[in-house]
């Protein structure tokens, strides 16, 4: 797996942790997850900018947003008391199927 795409997994990791710290926040009123969301979503951004000079960018933004959504998700599940179901986790299993069938389809 070359170093973009090491990037671009690292990046979406980030992207859950700015939706996560961006709710923490309370809408900026909150000052220490104000500046992790803020570092975080430079990173994440400059994460994917890397990745889209060597990942073609539709592949490259799915397979991000999907790491995001994903682990935002989950967070809010096992964090934040959102629902849990066989249902909504067969749907985030589509989305990984999604991501992983773009990586490996030409």
């Amino acid at each position: 797996m070359g170093l973009a795409w090491g990037v671009l997994i690292v990046s979406g990791c980030l992207e859950t942790l700015w939706a996560t710290a961006l709710e923490a926040s309370d809408t900026f009123h909150r000052l220490w997850p104000s500046v992790l969301f803020l570092v975080a979503l430079a990173a994440s951004m400059a994460g994917l900018s890397y990745a889209v000079s060597q990942i073609p960018l539709g592949t490259a933004y799915a397979v991000w947003v999907g790491i995001g959504a994903v682990g935002t998700a989950l967070y809010g599940m096992a964090v934040l008391g959102d629902a849990v179901s066989v249902a909504r986790l067969l749907c985030l299993l589509l989305i990984v199927g999604g991501a992983v069938g773009l990586k490996l389809l030409p």
